[in-house]
């Protein structure tokens, strides 16, 4: 018996279905920690709030409007967790994991979607590269759960260690930024403590760096190559971390509120902590709002570039910061073409970096403006709590305790195009492309 419906089926691209796969994880999120058992008896959690929270998860963000370490019940903090490996890996990832255990084809539209959530070129080579996401990542988590709870055994219960040693572990590495200590002190009480610093920042780099860049490195051996794409993430990340350490450095030396009472060896490992951080993690071992204006104003530069295409990091990527810093150095220099270790790049590579970086300057300049209509604080505060969502960074000053439900409801929205990206979010919402069946004359225009 056949059956006809009166209506079609939805077909939908891969950037809509990776739109929808985020938003149905945020919405399940968000009623279980919406539910009492999800609280310590006492407190209760407003869907506004527990939406919020869900989306933070979800996005890997980790701004927060509760405590995680005492709002919440193990229930509560296990569905963070949960929601934080399925953000930072992508639903898809763990979806085509489970279909490969069980040996079900992956079909072609899968893969296309895989591509899209990995900021892939190509789906050649696409299913390899999830089994390598999987494995990497509990591997790494793993060893780190490890070396977390053996420290953490030392001043705690060796089962809460384990507890904490698993969740830190997987925040960190999925650069989520939430945390277990309570009081919204995050990692502050252990701004001096090496082994803390150096594991949870190792957490955060390889997280930041992408799972092509790490699945060509533990390559290495046997290849004795890396691509154009792993040499520029590389070589930026380097650049970058060393740079923010070095301007923290300088700028907070000698201020009171944050690294003034520290020692020498202190102040270094806690500038690079903050500027690691930068790249996505959203934990900060000094308080933030307690920084020089300089200090906020270059981290909030940092936090716009973010991490590597294909991590779990946020940002315009540190692969668009490239192209256009390679675009102008190419004008300036009068040449045609953007070359990047000896690499020319195609000029379609330069009109996405130039889309992604303007759509990005617009959405952080709408929420800036709504957000200060919306809310009573300064100008560099909503600015710095805007470009923190948008990098899914989860940096704040302050402000997040103290948005109104409509600051919420733009930070959610901010935080959830963060994570899927402008452009991703644009064909998402766009019709159906059709083919232009004509191309106008070509125009002249003085720029400059």
């Amino acid at each position: 018996m056949v059956l006809n419906f009166p209506w079609k089926p939805i077909r939908l691209n891969p950037q809509q279905t990776l739109a929808l796969g985020f938003a149905v994880i945020i919405f399940l999120g968000s009623f279980l920690l919406w539910l009492p058992i999800s609280s310590v008896e006492g407190r209760t959690l407003s869907y506004i709030d527990a939406l919020f929270t869900a989306t933070s998860a979800t996005c890997v963000t980790g701004l927060i409007v509760v405590d995680t370490g005492t709002h919440f019940t193990y229930f509560g903090q296990i569905v963070l967790l949960f929601m934080m490996q399925l953000g930072g890996l992508g639903f898809m990832t763990m979806t085509t994991w489970f279909a490969i255990v069980v040996r079900k084809r992956i079909s072609l539209r899968e893969k296309l979607v895989l591509k899209e959530s990995l900021n892939q070129t190509n789906i050649e080579g696409i299913v390899r590269l999830i089994k390598n996401v999987i494995i990497y990542s509990l591997i790494v988590e793993s060893i780190a759960a490890v070396c977390f709870t053996i420290r953490w055994s030392f001043e705690m219960p060796f089962g809460k260690a384990v507890y904490f040693g698993v969740f830190h572990a997987v925040s960190l590495f999925n650069n989520a930024g939430f945390e277990l200590f309570g009081g919204f002190r995050n990692m502050t009480l252990y701004v001096d403590d090496i082994f803390i610093n150096v594991v949870s920042m190792v957490l955060v780099i390889l997280g930041g760096l992408g799972f092509i860049v790490l699945s060509e490195l533990i390559d290495y051996s046997k290849t004795r190559r890396l691509s154009l794409h792993s040499k520029i993430v590389l070589s930026l990340t380097a650049f970058l971390t060393v740079l923010g350490a070095v301007v923290i450095f300088i700028f907070e030396y000698t201020n009171m509120h944050t690294f003034g009472a520290l020692s020498l060896p202190d102040k270094i490992l806690a500038a690079f902590f903050q500027s690691v951080s930068l790249r996505s993690s959203g934990t900060n071992t000094v308080d933030i709002a307690g920084l020089r204006q300089a200090t906020q104003f270059f981290m909030i530069v940092l936090m716009f570039i973010g991490a590597a295409p294909g991590s779990t990091g946020g940002g315009i990527k540190i692969t668009t910061f490239a192209i256009l810093i390679g675009a102008v150095l190419a004008m300036l220099r009068r040449k045609e073409d953007v070359v990047l270790f000896r690499f020319r790049l195609g000029q379609e590579y330069t009109h996405r970096a130039i889309t992604v970086t303007l759509m990005s300057l617009l959405l952080i300049f709408i929420v800036t403006m709504l957000l200060l209509a919306t809310q009573e604080h300064s100008f560099l505060m909503i600015l710095f709590e805007a470009a923190s969502a948008f990098g899914t960074v989860g940096l704040s000053m302050g402000l997040t305790l103290q948005l109104t439900i409509t600051g919420k409801i733009v930070i959610i929205l901010m935080m959830f195009i963060g994570r899927l990206g402008p452009v991703t979010m644009a064909y998402a919402l766009q019709p159906k492309n059709k083919k232009e069946l004509f191309h106008y004359p070509e125009g002249k225009m003085i720029i400059g």
